[in-house]
């Protein structure tokens, strides 16, 4: 599976944005400090998601992103493909031109795991992995050093 950078902090952030929907609209900065993803590569990314209808904004004070529509209706697959990340096992893709201009002796094989891990992918929602307890765990851990830092912040200042 050829899952690059973009795919996987597209989903990360989607399911960050899950999690803490009950609060309201979630700001990219408070994704960016929770997940450690750049500010500027979120902004990037949520154009996408936005444009595939899986996210709405939401401006003014208080102001960020929503989910377009419940948990359990966005799957992982869906998330990935908005960013236009390519699920292609290896080098071969679906035009055939994967050994100068024709196919390889595994063509079909890398085409088949690829269709599989969309597949496997297009079965998982944000719901299901909300309820997973290691993501709760994980989830909780980040919330308290984000509140940590932000009380180092506003007790040192200077720390920055």
């Amino acid at each position: 599976m050829r899952l690059t950078t973009k795919g996987r902090y597209a989903v990360t952030a989607m399911l960050d944005l899950a999690i803490h929907a009950e609060n309201g609209p979630v700001s990219l900065n408070d994704i960016s400090g929770r997940q450690g993803i750049s500010l500027s590569y979120l902004e990037q990314l949520f154009a996408r998601l936005r444009r595939c209808g899986l996210v709405s904004s939401v401006r003014g004070p208080g102001g960020g992103y929503r989910l377009s529509r419940t948990h359990a209706e966005i799957n992982v697959a869906e998330i990935v493909d908005a960013v236009n990340e390519s699920m292609d096992a290896t080098r071969c893709n679906k035009r055939g031109d994967c050994q100068e201009g024709s196919e390889c002796l595994t063509h079909h094989l890398w085409i088949d795991l690829s269709d599989q891990i969309h597949q496997f992918l297009s079965g998982i929602n944000l719901q299901q992995l909300i309820e997973r307890q290691e993501i709760q765990t994980t989830a909780r851990r980040q919330e308290e050093n984000s509140r940590s830092r932000i009380h180092t912040l506003l007790r040192d200042p200077v720390s920055l």
